[in-house]
C-alpha cells in the first residue's frame, strides 16, 4: 500500500502548488500589467533494478502567461501602457536590473519616479528623478517632459527617457516579486522602436472566472487523492485484520 500512498501524497503536493499559483493569480486580478503564473504537472518515474512500477507527480510554476491585458484609458499623465512585448526597465530591491509591464507610475516624496509597487524606473542615466514641476507628461517614445515650477507651459523641458527593453530571443523568468529577469543574470537589450500608449494602463491578464474554475478543479483533485490515501489505509487495516483470523 505504501506505493499508492506515496504516489497520492506527491499528487496532493502538486495540487497544493497549483492552488498557490491560482490564488496568487486571483489576488493580482486587478494589478496593472500582471502576468498570470502558469503551473504544469509532470510524471517523475522512479528508476531502479526492478520494473518502473510507479510515477510520482510534480507540479510547479513553469513560467508566466505573456498574453497582453486589456488597455484602458485613464487620462492620468503618469499612466503608460507598453505596446507589443516591450518591457519597462526598473531597479529590483537588490539593485539589479529587472523588467515589468506595470505602468501606473508614481512620483515619490524624493522625486524618484517609481512603478505603483515602488520599484524605481530606469532612464538613460539611471533611476529617473523628477524635479519640482507644475506639470509632467510622458510621450509615446517614453520621453518625460516637465514644466518647471513657475516655468513657461509652452516650453516644456525633457528630463529623461524611460528605458524599454525587448525580450525577443531571450529567456526571461518571473520572480516571486512579480518582476521579470533574464535567466542566468543577463540583461535585455534596449528597444529604441518600442512605443507607449499614454494616459492609459494595461490591466492584468488574469481571467477571474477561469481562475475560479481552475481552483475548483484543483480542490477536487486534492479530494480525490485524499480519498485514495484513505482507501489505502482501509485496505491495509483490512489486510491486517485478515492475517489475525484464527486458523
Amino acid at each position: 500500500m505504501d506505493r499508492l500512498i506515496y504516489t497520492s501524497l506527491t499528487a496532493m503536493r502538486g495540487s497544493m502548488s497549483r492552488q498557490t499559483a491560482i490564488a496568487n493569480n486571483l489576488a493580482n486580478a486587478q494589478t496593472p500589467g500582471f502576468r498570470a503564473d502558469m503551473a504544469e504537472a509532470q510524471s517523475l518515474w522512479l528508476n531502479g533494478s526492478g520494473a518502473n512500477a510507479r510515477a510520482m507527480s510534480s507540479e510547479e510554476v513553469i513560467g508566466a502567461d505573456m498574453r497582453a491585458g486589456t488597455v484602458t484609458a485613464t487620462g492620468r499623465d503618469l499612466d503608460v501602457a507598453m505596446e507589443g512585448d516591450a518591457l519597462l526597465v526598473v531597479q529590483a530591491p537588490d539593485g539589479a536590473e529587472a523588467y515589468t509591464r506595470r505602468g501606473d507610475l508614481q512620483i515619490a516624496a524624493s522625486g524618484l519616479l517609481t512603478t505603483g509597487d515602488g520599484h524605481p524606473v530606469q532612464g538613460g542615466q539611471g533611476p529617473i528623478t523628477i524635479p519640482p514641476a507644475d506639470s509632467i507628461r510622458i510621450d509615446t517614445d517614453g520621453r518625460v517632459w516637465i514644466v518647471p515650477t513657475g516655468g513657461d507651459p509652452e516650453n516644456p523641458q525633457e528630463v529623461d527617457r524611460l528605458r524599454l527593453a525587448t525580450p525577443t530571443g531571450s529567456d526571461i523568468v518571473k520572480g516571486l516579486d512579480g518582476l521579470f529577469r533574464v535567466k542566468g543574470d543577463g540583461i535585455l537589450p534596449d528597444d529604441p522602436e518600442a512605443r507607449l500608449v499614454t494616459r492609459s494602463i494595461e490591466g492584468s491578464n488574469v481571467a477571474a472566472t477561469t481562475a475560479l474554475v481552475e481552483m475548483i478543479e484543483a480542490s477536487r483533485s486534492w479530494d480525490t487523492q485524499l480519498k485514495m490515501v484513505s482507501d489505502a489505509r482501509d485496505m491495509d487495516s483490512a489486510t491486517a485484520n485478515l492475517m489475525q483470523l484464527p486458523r
